[in-house]
């Protein structure tokens, strides 16, 4: 970050506090900059310096966790719950999630209705944890790794 590093952090949780705050919202960096005070690369930078991953990976993360959330704790049909985590579109909804967590909202649905609640002694903070998305890398960069395996899969068969 830069010499006056605890400012810098302060900056970037203020943003980082408004995007958990309204993970529906549109947070693009130009945004999120003006709300930390600082450029957009510098903020772009400093983000995933300080936290790990770039600002929209950290939200589609939030996004994904609210719907996986309200997927469980409603009867909310699968577009409005699109809609209300902040996608534009049901399409881009079900592939990224599908993308993020390996199958889909419905199949998501069903599987948590069909859980019985083993987790209810254990401190909610602990299983969100348990269950955040793993973003190290990004979606488009999965769909890669995962063409790649298919691919190797196929020509194994072939051979």
């Amino acid at each position: 970050m830069t010499s006056n590093e605890p400012l810098m952090l302060r900056r970037l949780l203020r943003a980082k506090d408004r995007i958990d705050g309204a993970p529906e919202e549109e947070w693009p960096v130009s945004r999120l900059g003006r709300v930390s005070g600082v450029s957009e690369a510098h903020f772009a930078r400093s983000f995933k310096q300080a936290f790990g991953i770039p600002p929209h990976r950290y939200l589609v993360t939030r996004r994904v966790e609210r719907a996986k959330a309200m997927l469980r704790d409603t009867d909310m049909p699968i577009t409005e719950i699109a809609y209300a985590v902040g996608w534009n579109s049901l399409g881009t909804f079900s592939r990224t999630y599908r993308d993020v967590t390996g199958h889909s909202p419905s199949r998501s649905r069903r599987e948590q209705k069909d859980i019985v609640h083993a987790f209810e002694h254990v401190p909610h903070c602990f299983v969100s944890a348990a269950h955040r998305p793993d973003l190290r890398i990004a979606v488009s960069e999965k769909r890669r790794i995962d063409a790649r395996s298919t691919e190797a899969t196929q020509s194994e068969e072939v051979s």
